[in-house]
């Protein structure tokens, strides 16, 4: 019996517009998610070479008393400068990606029927083109600055991290063959994707 080909589909968007959420709705369908932003944390962990690799760029500052990246403070700094947000970029990405490219190996060969890749950098890191599917998550302004804060951030490093992403919607558009808007009521979003994610399987 032949297996069925794995499907890839990578989530991509703005921050706080649900990536992670539709993220499980498709692990809920039996779905592998390989979260690029869980792999940035792990490889600037400590004892890790980006760790120390961006400490060297950004300065003793920015570790915490532990040993570990003082990531909320980074933030406040990259949100707002384009230039250093480049820098941590440049340190990051090259060792986010073998990881990446490791765990959707891993998936395929253990036979998943569905691989999602989530992830802001989806396109710009080039990991769209290993996929099926790219879908550019987003939804109102209002929602965006609601989870948001609900996650914890404050009004004014939300306002940031928002304006820091420019026009990242319409700069992704153009790869996105779905656009999947997340306002509205929870339910019948999940209901969406579960059907778009169940057609795509059957076919």
């Amino acid at each position: 019996m032949t297996r069925q080909r794995t499907l890839v589909i990578g989530l991509t968007g703005p921050i706080g517009c649900g990536k992670s959420t539709v993220a499980g709705w498709l692990e809920e369908l039996g779905g592998v998610v390989v979260d690029a932003d869980r792999i940035a944390r792990e490889v600037t962990a400590p004892g890790e070479p980006a760790l120390d690799a961006v400490i060297e760029a950004f300065g003793e500052d920015f570790m915490a008393a532990d040993g570990s990246l003082d990531r909320a403070a980074l933030g406040r700094v990259v949100f707002s400068d384009p230039a250093a947000l480049a820098t941590l970029e440049a340190i990051v990405h090259p060792a986010v990606r073998p990881r990446i490219e490791n765990a959707v190996r891993a998936a395929t060969d253990a036979g998943a029927p569905l691989i999602v890749i989530e992830a802001i950098k989806l396109v710009e890191a080039g990991h769209a083109a290993r996929c099926d599917e790219v879908w550019l998550v987003t939804c109102d302004a209002a929602t965006q600055r609601e989870r948001l804060v609900g996650r914890g951030t404050n009004e004014a490093d939300a306002a940031t991290r928002i304006a820091a992403q420019g026009d990242i919607i319409e700069r992704l558009r153009p790869a996105a063959g779905r656009v999947i808007d997340t306002s509205g009521d929870r339910a019948t979003v999940r209901a969406r994707i579960r059907a778009i994610a169940n057609e795509i399987l059957a076919g």
